[in-house]
């Protein structure tokens, strides 16, 4: 199926047979991402009576429980709730189901200290040209199938420098997406910065961050078409599922 959309005065087709999805499952296996100590996905059969909810073992159909952690183990897209003290619920601020996102490759800088983040001056330099866009996708380099199989627990991952974060907001981006466990430093004594500075203001009232994203390498940077899936869950993160789709000007 073809679509046909304006964006910034110019006429665009899209696809959407051909969507590109970048989130990272949740898998009942070891070789799944992981981060901040969450404890690992896993689904057990209900078991009531005679009954049991498992083909496997007898029973007549599967019905499982399943027992996850949003933000420890797959892509998924969190809201104000996550910082606040009334958790509210993301399925109710995200309503941006599509829209024009801007891909983009960063090299995290390293600090005398090890830590290696995201500087504004970085992104000044690779967003100079860059047209405003609600959605903002960034790709750390260098780049690994094994993020999506990543145990990154203790090993203080790159992260978002809080003045590029204040960059990011100043120039109006709605939606973050990133291939990280986390915009904030693993271990900041609970200061969660970015976070704040993300969710500011008005902003907490429809503004999102998705974490733990996956871009192949042979996605190239630039402008897509964006359908971000977010499951129907209320809480303050759900499982989510961006998808990609090519544009192309006519």
């Amino acid at each position: 199926m073809e679509i046909k959309f304006s964006w910034n005065q110019t006429e665009y087709t899209a696809n959407l047979d051909e969507g590109i999805d970048i989130s990272i499952s949740f898998k009942e296996e070891y070789h799944q991402v992981n981060c901040f100590y969450a404890p690992f996905y896993n689904s057990q059969a209900v078991k009531s009576g005679d009954f049991i909810g498992s083909v496997k073992q007898g029973g007549p159909v599967n019905f499982y429980n399943s027992f996850i952690n949003f933000h420890g183990g797959g892509t998924h897209t969190e809201g104000i709730g996550h910082i606040s003290e009334n958790r509210e619920s993301v399925n109710g601020i995200f309503k941006d189901f599509f829209g024009i996102a801007c891909l983009l490759s960063v090299y995290p800088t390293q600090s005398e200290n090890g830590d290696r983040s995201i500087l504004k001056s970085s992104l000044e330099l690779l967003m100079a040209e860059i047209q405003q866009t609600d959605f903002l996708i960034i790709r750390t380099l260098p780049n690994d199938e094994q993020k999506k199989s990543r145990h990154y627990s203790g090993t203080n991952p790159p992260f978002v420098d809080p003045e590029a974060m204040k960059w990011l907001v100043e120039r109006g981006y709605k939606h973050l997406l990133i291939d990280l466990p986390s915009v904030d430093k693993e271990m900041d004594d609970g200061l969660l910065a970015c976070h704040h500075i993300f969710w500011s203001e008005q902003r907490k009232l429809h503004c999102t961050i998705t974490e733990l994203v996956f871009i192949p390498d042979q996605i190239q940077d630039g402008y897509y078409l964006l359908n971000l899936q977010v499951a129907a869950i209320e809480s303050d993160a759900a499982p989510s599922r961006p998808v990609l789709f090519s544009i192309h000007s006519y």
